[in-house]
């Protein structure tokens, strides 16, 4: 390996590691905060939720409605609750339906990394100027079965070719911790793909049987980038996971067709 691809490699998995911990920051499932470039520790923490509600935040003239707020160019990206299906708990301090203003995006990746100072602190926060977020919002969607809950996140970018680039590093730093592909999403093969989070390996058998399955599902059209993280029971129903990030990102593509 030369020194070249060494150094390109250091530098994306310290991107990566920034996106990462974005994701971690606005919620739970599979919140990979606890890997670290040096010692690539893949956890995948337990991850209780509540009963769903139908009370969307922040409250506006569409808050209760079932289906999830749709009063702003990012909430209409969202997709509306579908068939099977009710808004879920909390995405972690931002309620279930929730959206956030570009500057208030912008100053959660720049919290992401508190321990940098001085010049690397300016570095960093140059970064992520440099990615133009525009808005991000986020939606919980829970199975009426009870058997897992989804967390769809929804970030606009200034132009396509950063978002590829973002989302390029990201499949690339969940590769580099060997995680194992999860199912494809169907007609969305060349903009989407799946990773399946550790089994759990703690406790006895009984303990492991317990804790929760969790699947992230990271996709991109046009400006946008989707990640959806899936967590519940075993054995995770991964082909109803993969049904809904398709319907996603159809609606995305034709919003008509699922309003």
């Amino acid at each position: 390996m030369t020194e070249k691809t060494v150094g390109r490699k250091r530098r994306l998995l310290t991107n990566a590691l920034t996106a990462v911990l974005v994701l971690g920051a606005v919620g739970g499932g599979v919140a990979y905060t606890a890997v670290t470039v040096e010692g690539a520790d893949r956890t995948a923490p337990t991850v209780g939720w509540a009963e769903p509600t139908t009370t969307a935040t922040p409250a506006d003239p569409a808050a209760g409605l079932a289906a999830g707020r749709a009063s702003t160019p990012l909430s209409k990206l969202l997709l509306p609750v579908p068939d099977g299906y009710v808004l879920g708990a909390d995405v972690e301090g931002y309620g279930n339906d929730h959206e956030v203003t570009a500057k208030e995006a912008v100053a959660l990746f720049k919290q992401t990394n508190k321990n940098l100072y001085g010049k690397k602190r300016r570095e960093f926060e140059k970064e992520i100027d440099k990615l133009g977020v525009q808005g991000m919002a986020m939606r919980s969607y829970a199975a009426v079965d009870s058997t897992f809950q989804a967390e769809v996140m929804v970030l606009r970018m200034k132009d396509k070719k950063m978002v590829r680039e973002f989302s390029g590093v990201q499949r690339d730093m969940f590769e580099f911790l060997k995680l194992d592909k999860g199912p494809k999403i169907k007609d969305h093969e060349k903009n989407a793909a799946c990773f399946l989070a550790p089994e759990p390996e703690e406790g006895d058998e009984e303990e492991q049987e317990d804790q929760l399955r969790s699947m992230i599902c990271q996709a991109y059209d046009g400006e946008v980038m989707v990640t959806v993280t899936a967590y519940g029971a075993a054995p995770l129903d991964k082909k109803a996971v993969t049904e809904l990030v398709k319907q996603q990102l159809d609606h995305i593509e034709s919003p008509g067709e699922y309003v």
